[in-house]
């Protein structure tokens, strides 16, 4: 629990009651419950304690305390089980320790400077791919779901990046079973063995997949642009022993869940922006002309104002493995911290109008809060999403060739927000593709 040092008063006496486990679920399945729920606890301030399924949890919200946890003190705000280990076993998001250190060393090299070149031709290609599709669409005047587009280009991004051959249809097919599981993950039962029994029939149908992709890198030449993710991971098995196939199994599957889940809500959640400001994107177009660093910075701005209104991750589970003081308050050891991305980066005082969205405090100097606690939509410190140039490329990637073709017009109300691994579009989305004027 988190109690400030004398002479402060002790953050005790929170108007949030002490939760059931059972209520805490009700929350959970409501989609929007328990970010209100938060947003209740967070108008006690930056640290704020309450007592959730009888734990001493700590609601972390302001900057300077987001960089303490987060940045400059990741051994003792420590990663524990992982919600999703039932999807995604000993995978590099939900791995800890030196294990975790280890797989994050090798798969780090790969999506920065040198490595993240090697996987620009197959975001391109899966770009290309997916505006073919949107011209058929257009020019047959379909209405499509923006979701379900946005999880094939997606998914078919890393498929590639992954594997080096493009995802073919009948794949996408059994790969509905890993967006089935991710969207059942928070309402799941708490007990790992009942969990995996609700899933059984999805996790045997991804395995499959994965079992199938992991035998036909090592017996098949890799794709037409070299190798991919899966044959990195082949290779350190060979002088690695943790590297077994389960362990290979469980990255290919973090990778496929990181690398399109988040990107395919950030791009549904823009389009529907974008429906209500047609002027935003106007003024992205308007930036500088095709292939400019100034339209790409400008589609840039799009994508980071629609990951301050839905970062990709936007609740960050910690654990307090040793007392510690916080910005003023003393933290017991073994308290529950949580800190929410969502929260902060809708705080007044940090983000005028934050429910407004305006890609500008992008672009315009000042217009954003300099402190690096602020803004943090794919986590920071050493624990940040390994993915983030990735997802800001392909994104900006997709948008360039799409946007300035096509006009997306969504039929019917969007739909409210589900908050699960990630914050979602509750439902689907369906829109009028029209090829621009």
């Amino acid at each position: 629990m988190a109690t400030q040092i004398p002479p402060t008063p002790p953050v005790t006496g929170v108007a949030v009651p002490e939760l059931s486990p059972a209520e805490v679920e009700r929350w959970r399945a409501a989609g929007r419950g328990m970010p209100e729920l938060l947003r209740r606890v967070g108008r006690l301030g930056p640290v704020a304690g309450v007592r959730l399924d009888g734990r001493p949890t700590v609601l972390v919200t302001g900057p300077e305390a987001v960089q303490h946890v987060l940045g400059r003190n990741p051994d003792r705000y420590v990663k524990r089980s992982h919600r999703g280990r039932i999807l995604l076993g000993d995978g590099v998001l939900s791995a800890s320790g030196e294990a975790w250190r280890a797989q994050r060393r090798l798969l780090q090299s790969q999506f920065t400077g040198a490595g993240m070149r090697r996987w620009e031709q197959r975001i391109a290609a899966a770009a290309q791919h997916t505006a073919a599709r949107w011209a058929e669409h257009a020019d047959a005047g379909r209405t499509v779901d923006l979701r379900e587009e946005m999880h094939r280009f997606a998914l078919d991004t890393i498929w590639r990046s992954l594997t080096g051959h493009p995802l073919e249809d009948r794949t996408v097919a059994e790969l509905t079973a890993l967006e089935a599981v991710v969207a059942v993950l928070p309402v799941l039962p708490s007990n790992a063995e009942d969990a995996r029994s609700a899933v059984a029939g999805e996790l045997a149908r991804i395995d499959a997949v994965v079992h199938g992709a992991i035998e036909a890198a090592r017996s098949a030449p890799p794709g037409p642009h070299g190798p991919g993710l899966l044959h990195v991971l082949l290779s350190a098995a060979q002088d690695r022993p943790e590297y077994t196939d389960r362990l290979i199994r469980d990255e290919f599957v973090t990778l496929m869940v990181a690398g399109h889940e988040t990107t395919a809500t950030t791009l549904t959640w823009l389009y529907l922006f974008l429906a209500e400001d047609p002027s935003a994107r106007a003024r992205a177009l308007a930036a500088g002309p095709a292939g400019s660093e100034e339209r790409r910075a400008a589609l840039r701005a799009l994508v980071s104002e629609t990951l301050r209104l839905y970062p990709s991750a936007w609740l960050l589970p910690r654990h307090a493995a040793a007392e510690d003081l916080l910005t003023g308050f003393r933290i017991e050891a073994g308290s529950e911290v949580l800190v929410c991305p969502y929260l902060v980066h809708r705080d007044p005082e940090l983000w005028p109008e934050p429910e407004v969205f305006d890609p500008r405090r992008f672009t315009a100097p000042g217009r954003r809060p300099a402190d690096p606690g602020a803004y943090l939509p794919f986590g920071i410190g050493a624990r940040a999403c390994l993915g983030l140039q990735f997802a800001l490329r392909e994104t900006v990637a997709l948008l360039e060739l799409l946007l300035p073709a096509f006009e997306a017009v969504p039929v019917g109300p969007a739909p409210e927000p589900s908050f699960g691994m990630v914050v979602r579009p509750g439902g689907p989305v369906p829109a009028v593709l029209t090829r621009a004027g």
